[in-house]
């Protein structure tokens, strides 16, 4: 197995920390970019170690820069809390106990323009690497280093058949897929990770499957 100098030393970085700067920032930019559309406020609700340490570690500044889209590279970084002021972003951070989540896991509330609030929760799993676990009360696993369709849907007979029949008739192969569900019947959730870019003619056709609600292709994070 071939391991590349990088996959020792960690990502490049503005911070101290891959977990408590690299991998909060790209959480919190990959939160901000599930959500997909214009935010006015954020609450980062901060569990165990990301609770206890975000100050020393710049975890604030880390998840407050990701939430604004800066890279964790990005020198930018150490001037957040300026940009966002300069951009009227609400924000605050918030100790919440989580059960059955990793040490350094964030649960993001953002206040959209259109008057919607999206939740989100992720972890920063180590090596700048991230886990996001829910979206909107529904269940997710996903890392954001692959080309991700999120769907919401009603679960009727079918419908995953129809999709994934999109998907094979444009050449694009599936590598993962989870579903959750609240109840059989009820509003459904369906992750699905592929080998390949997906483009917006894919997510038109998504959307015109019966059942399906609301459609967004996320491409592989950076």
């Amino acid at each position: 197995m071939s391991i590349s100098i990088f996959d020792v030393i960690g990502p490049v970085m503005i911070g101290p920390s891959s977990s408590h700067t690299a991998g909060a920032a790209r959480l919190s930019r990959t939160a901000a970019a599930i959500v997909g559309k214009p935010f006015h406020g954020v609450i980062f609700g901060l569990h165990g170690s990301f609770a206890k340490t975000h100050q020393g570690h710049g975890t604030d500044i880390a998840l407050l820069a990701g939430a604004l889209g800066i890279r964790e590279d990005d020198e930018q970084m150490v001037h957040a809390v300026e940009l966002a002021k300069q951009r009227n972003l609400a924000y605050t951070f918030e100790e919440v106990e989580l059960n059955g989540v990793h040490e350094n896991t964030v649960q993001f509330t953002f206040f959209c323009d259109d008057g919607t609030v999206q939740k989100i929760t992720g972890s920063s799993i180590g090596g700048g690497q991230i886990m996001i676990t829910k979206i909107n009360g529904f269940d997710t696993e996903f890392t954001a280093n692959a080309a991700t369709l999120m769907i919401s849907h009603h679960d009727t007979k079918g419908v995953i058949s129809k999709i994934t029949g999109i998907l094979s008739d444009a050449g694009i192969n599936i590598a993962v897929m989870k579903l959750s569900r609240k109840s059989r019947g009820d509003d459904a959730f369906c992750i699905i990770e592929t080998d390949d870019v997906l483009g917006g003619d894919i997510v038109e056709k998504i959307k015109l499957v019966p059942a399906v609600e609301h459609v967004q292709a996320l491409n592989k994070i950076d």
